[in-house]
Parts: C-alpha cells; sequence; structure tokens
C-alpha cells in the first residue's frame, strides 16, 4: 500500500509594502494538496499494463546434489529469492461468429407467390482453437517428446495468453524468476535438469488466472529431489486428492487485492508447478482441481 505524503504547509499571507498610498496585497495563490491514491482493483486478468499483484516475498530451499550448497545470509543452506510480479499478457479475444439472417422482399408481381421459409438466426459462436500438432508419451515415469504436450489443458470455458500449445523456458526466463543472487542455472544443472515449459490461462469470467509450470529432469530420483527441496517461506498443506505435492496459500492485505496458492508437485522425472489467482482470499479446491488435472496429464499424457 502507498504511505500519502504529508500535505504542504499553506502559503504564508503577503504583508504589503509601507508606502504613503496603500497598496492591495497579492492575493496567496493556494496550494492544492496532493489527491489521496486510491488503491485500484486488482483482479485478476488482462490489463493493459501488468496486472497488479500482491507482493510478496519467497523463500525457497535449494539443496544441491548433497554437495553444492547455496548460502544465504543466514547459517542454514537455504536462498532467499524474490519472486517479482510476472508481467502482464495480452490476450486475443476469440472471434465471434457473424449474426446471419433472412427476410423476404416483398413481391412486385401482382400474382401469389409462396411463402418463402424463415432462416434460423445463427447463434454467435466462439472460433475453436486450432488442432495442436505437439507429440509426447510417457512410459514409466519418463516422459518423452515435447514438453509442451503435457501442459495443464486449458479448458473450455478459458483463453491461453499467447501461443495455445505453451512456449519452453530459456535458462534467463527461470533466472527472471528469482533474485539477482542465486544462480539458478548452476543450481538445475546440479539436477541433471533438462528443459522447462510453461502456459498461462484466464477464465472468460474472468475470476482466475492459471499457470503451470513444467520442468523436466534426466532421471525420476533427480526430480523428486528437486521438488523436495523446493519450498516457500511458510507452511505448506496436502492437496487434497493429489498424492506427492503441496501448496501454499497467499492471502491477500484486501479482499480487492489478489491472492495466490501455488502448488508443487512430482510425476516422474517432471516436477510441476501450478499457481491459482483469485481476487480476495483463495480457495484450496481451486488448486486442488488445477494439480489433478496437470497430474492427470502428466501421468496418462
Amino acid at each position: 500500500m502507498s504511505v500519502p505524503e504529508p500535505r504542504p504547509d499553506p502559503a504564508p499571507e503577503p504583508v504589503p509594502a509601507p508606502v504613503p498610498a496603500p497598496v492591495p496585497a497579492p492575493e496567496a495563490v493556494p496550494v492544492s494538496a496532493p489527491a489521496p491514491e486510491v488503491a485500484p482493483e486488482l483482479a485478476p486478468g488482462p490489463q493493459p499494463g501488468a496486472p497488479r499483484r500482491l507482493p510478496r516475498a519467497v523463500g525457497v530451499v535449494l539443496s544441491v546434489a548433497g554437495l553444492l550448497a547455496v548460502t544465504a545470509a543466514s547459517a542454514a543452506v537455504t536462498v532467499a529469492v524474490g519472486k517479482p510480479d510476472r508481467p502482464g499478457h495480452a490476450v486475443a479475444a476469440a472471434p465471434s461468429a457473424a449474426v446471419t439472417g433472412g427476410s423476404p422482399s416483398p413481391s412486385a408481381s401482382p400474382t401469389p407467390t409462396p411463402s418463402p421459409t424463415p432462416t434460423p438466426t445463427a447463434k454467435p459462436t466462439v472460433a475453436p482453437r486450432p488442432s495442436s500438432t505437439l507429440q509426447g508419451s510417457v512410459s514409466g515415469g519418463k516422459h518423452s517428446g515435447d514438453l509442451r504436450y503435457f501442459l495443464l489443458p486449458v479448458p473450455d470455458d478459458a483463453d491461453p495468453y499467447g501461443s495455445p500449445d505453451g512456449a519452453m523456458m530459456s535458462m534467463d526466463d527461470l533466472q527472471a524468476q528469482y533474485s539477482k543472487d542465486v544462480d539458478i542455472k548452476e543450481v538445475l544443472d546440479s539436477w541433471d535438469f533438462k528443459d522447462a515449459a510453461t502456459r498461462t490461462y484466464r477464465t472468460r469470467d474472468g475470476k482466475s488466472e492459471v499457470r503451470v509450470e513444467l520442468k523436466r529432469f534426466s532421471r525420476t530420483d533427480r526430480a523428486q529431489g528437486f521438488a523436495d527441496n523446493s519450498s516457500y517461506d511458510r507452511e505448506s498443506f496436502d492437496v487434497s486428492g493429489v498424492p506427492n505435492a503441496k501448496g501454499y496459500v497467499f492471502k491477500p492485505e484486501q479482499q480487492a487485492y489478489t491472492g495466490e496458492l501455488v502448488g508443487i508437485g512430482v510425476a516422474g522425472d517432471v516436477v510441476y508447478e501450478v499457481t491459482v489467482d483469485v481476487q480476495g482470499d483463495p480457495d484450496r479446491a481451486l488448486l486442488a482441481d488445477a494439480m489433478k488435472r496437470a497430474r492427470d496429464r502428466l501421468v496418462n499424457g
């Protein structure tokens, strides 16, 4: 929350100069007090600028193969990570089909004509998404093919940001999520990290935004180790109905602000992280639903 600035002292009333003839004193120009700042409504969804998010500090514990340790300001092997707000996205609205209809024209001929059959009015529809050409397969917990294939599917009542297929993440993309003091490449390499992918979508009612991020490792034990040693700076909870997963809740200071749920889970050689943003206090059931669907995609392909 912004802190209102102190109001400036009013300008002093000028005193007329001592001259024989009285001279009217110049009027003091009133100084307008700065208007109080109004906290904008932070409902999820794309805006012309970045969506305002509730700031939070995030701590991540990253043990590195039992040997490499990243040490922060304390003696514990932890990394204080300031996870910034994600940049805003522009969502392309799905075009609607044009409404068409037919109406008979009056006949110029005096002879009777058969009554025209009324043409039903077409209902506006949302253009279907193009079929994805991505391919992938999973066997024994090992995921092969394009990692984007295993991203959490976008529901029918939602629209993705950017490409419907999602996007692969570069090391620069991953590093941008962490503090400059953390060399995330060194940490990930120590866990035999391979690649990462992400996709974000927003429900059409504007009530929630969901982001999923996948990190693939060379072996299932490496993925499990990375997930076991990753955490946020608050108490975790078990995600209902989702095995081998933990969740975190971030409540906003005000109900007009954005609340957030984050879940971390493992499926074979992939660590998946799901983030759900909503206005006000978030419901854990929203995270459980998204985590179940994300895990199902990773387990069954």
